[in-house]
């Protein structure tokens, strides 16, 4: 549930030699802002990114929907534990088969389309949970989340191409951000707001009565935002916002090739120790996120709306920790020493978390699970802008996408073991499990620094 960042549309917004169009000025009532020659900012372009970041937001929700009331879902439809907990692995396992044929797509049939197909499949998927609220149909509310994991392959490549086809130079890192945010705001509303709609009560008719409403608010909202696309999402404006733009516009598709780029990555000796110590850490994220509310349930039982504000608190500080971890990397250019040092504090941070979850305080564990969520999140941009060091110049987009097929594969198997782990030795053999792996990707992450040089992203 990482939104992607493809960085070679970055590169074309920012970096790419300008290229002079023919066309004479525009009349100045013509434009927003002032712009060069043949080009022009348009409102919409802020309509359509807050729209993607709005459907981007009610996806990434439902995300962790199920897994944040485990407990309540297990005993409404009748299944286990380790049944529920694929609610979420779904999102993971979805993402590794499509996510560049998604790629590919996106390249091929434009924003409109991608976005299209995603907000189609968000409400599809939304409409079938509504129809599945009935003990002897979670094969159906599975189907609807398969319909939701697969729309999110087609939104997390998009938060950079929207910015580079839209936006002006000097504001492509805002409209990322923008598009980012959203994305990071529904896996926090995600932990929020179920546990609220949907609280533990015993009676089986008014369990449903609480989950349909949840459903049925989803529903109307994905309903809405895929009627918003459908009216307002435009593939690009009439006229290019910059010249590196404009000059994009004249070069035919297919001159990349994908699978050529991959071959060199794949070549790329720290590349690949990266996309191992990065599948490490966010795997072990996407495990926390996942058996959450387990964990604080086997501790503090009848706390499931706390256990959601927990979960807020690890999104809200790792929203903070990526901000301040982006803004010194630009200052200080320090990647590898950096990415080190968060690597080494995530490690302290799980094991600070796994000694205190058991202490009978749950103000403890909200302070303890904030600080590793500022670590945990804030190593994400470190881990993209790292690989850029080590790869540049390939597609930025490609190397960004295998980091993030490494992590979906690891919290699959991290979800599933420290889950197996927690049914049979409790909690605390759960979250050292995931120390121990945390310490083999920080071991791995300290190597790195043998490659010195072997990239030139800054030289750009």
């Amino acid at each position: 549930c990482v939104l992607e960042f493809n960085s070679e549309d970055l590169q074309d917004a920012r970096c790419r030699p300008d290229t002079r169009l023919t066309s004479p000025p525009l009349p100045a009532s013509m434009s927003q802002t002032p712009s060069a020659p043949g080009t022009r900012l348009y409102r919409r372009r802020w309509a359509i990114v807050l729209l993607f970041s709005s459907y981007s937001l009610c996806n990434s929700y439902q995300w962790i929907q199920y897994g944040i009331i485990n407990n309540i879902v297990t005993r409404f439809y009748g299944v286990d534990s380790f049944t529920v907990d694929w609610m979420s692995m779904i999102y993971m396992l979805t993402y590794i088969p499509f996510i560049f044929p998604v790629t590919w797509l996106l390249d091929r049939k434009g924003l409109r389309v991608i976005a299209l197909v995603a907000t189609a499949l968000n409400c599809v998927g939304t409409w079938i949970k509504v129809a599945s609220v009935r003990q002897d149909l979670f094969a159906v509310t599975f189907l609807g989340q398969f319909a939701c994991s697969l729309a999110q392959v087609f939104i997390l490549g998009m938060p950079s191409r929207i910015a580079s086809v839209w936006f002006g130079s000097d504001e492509v890192s805002t409209a990322c951000s923008i598009g980012v945010f959203g994305n990071q705001l529904g896996i926090a509303i995600g932990f929020l707001v179920p546990p609220i709609l949907v609280p533990n009560v015993g009676d089986i008719d008014e369990l449903a009565y609480h989950i349909r409403i949840m459903f049925f608010i989803t529903a109307g909202v994905a309903t809405l935002l895929f009627i918003l696309v459908v009216i307002v999402f435009q593939e690009r404006p009439d006229l290019p916002p910059t010249q590196a733009q404009a000059a994009a516009r004249c070069i035919p598709p297919g001159e990349y090739s994908y699978m050529a780029s991959i071959v060199r990555l794949a070549r790329n000796k720290p590349f690949i120790l990266l996309i191992i110590s990065y599948g490490l850490n966010v795997g072990c994220f996407y495990a926390v996120g996942t058996l959450l509310n387990q964990m604080i349930i086997a501790h503090y039982p009848g706390q499931e709306v706390n256990a959601g504000r927990i979960g807020l608190t690890i999104i809200i500080a790792g929203m903070v920790g990526s901000l301040i971890c982006g803004i010194w990397l630009d200052k200080t250019k320090t990647y590898k020493q950096t990415t080190l040092a968060v690597y080494l504090m995530s490690l302290l941070g799980m094991v600070v978390y796994a000694c205190t979850l058991n202490l009978g305080y749950l103000w403890v564990v909200f302070i303890t699970a904030g600080t590793l969520g500022f670590f945990m999140t804030g190593y994400l941009p470190l881990g993209f802008e790292f690989a850029v060091e080590l790869t540049y110049p390939e597609s930025e987009g490609t190397s960004s996408g295998m980091l993030n097929c490494s992590a979906q594969v690891f919290g699959i198997i991290f979800t599933i073991c420290q889950g197996k782990i927690m049914e049979t030795y409790g909690t605390l053999a759960g979250n050292i499990f995931l120390c121990v792996f945390l310490l083999i990707g920080s071991i791995i992450t300290g190597t790195l620094h043998h490659w010195t040089g072997l990239g030139n992203h800054t030289h750009k």
